[in-house]
């Protein structure tokens, strides 16, 4: 199951169409859906989350907590709206693109992938760039 939570004024207009893509991409991966919680909020609610939980003093896009046990998928994550709206400005992108790339990219890290090295973000924007495609 998915949902989608709002702590900000931003709502999707198309939650079954992405709830039913980000499914997909899971089972594509190998793995089965348990779970999976969207906050959308904005930049001031996820910075206090990264500094009391990662210890981050940082803006960031996305949060993601990872309940996953083997090969099932649980887990929350947090999406500032204000920030991907930023970030699709500096990339010149819609904003649409970019929360897309921000929602698949949090389900990806649950199905093993990274992004801390070269390597490890070069795969992570293939796999990214493949499922937005299949969202079209």
């Amino acid at each position: 199951m998915i949902q989608f939570n709002y702590e900000t004024n931003f709502s999707l207009t198309n939650e079954n169409e992405l709830a039913d893509w980000i499914s997909n991409v899971i089972i594509s991966e190998g793995y089965k859906l348990e779970e999976i919680n969207y906050i959308f909020c904005d930049d001031e609610y996820l910075f206090k989350l990264n500094v009391e939980f990662l210890n981050h003093d940082t803006l960031t896009d996305i949060i993601s907590f990872d309940y996953s046990i083997g090969k099932i998928i649980q887990g929350d994550i947090f999406i500032s709206v204000e920030r991907v709206r930023d970030n699709a400005s500096d990339f010149k992108v819609s904003f649409l693109d970019e929360l897309h790339r921000v929602m698949v990219h949090g389900v990806l890290h649950y199905c093993g992938y990274k992004d801390k090295s070269l390597e490890d973000e070069s795969m992570m924007r293939a796999k990214e760039n493949h499922y937005l495609k299949q969202l079209v």
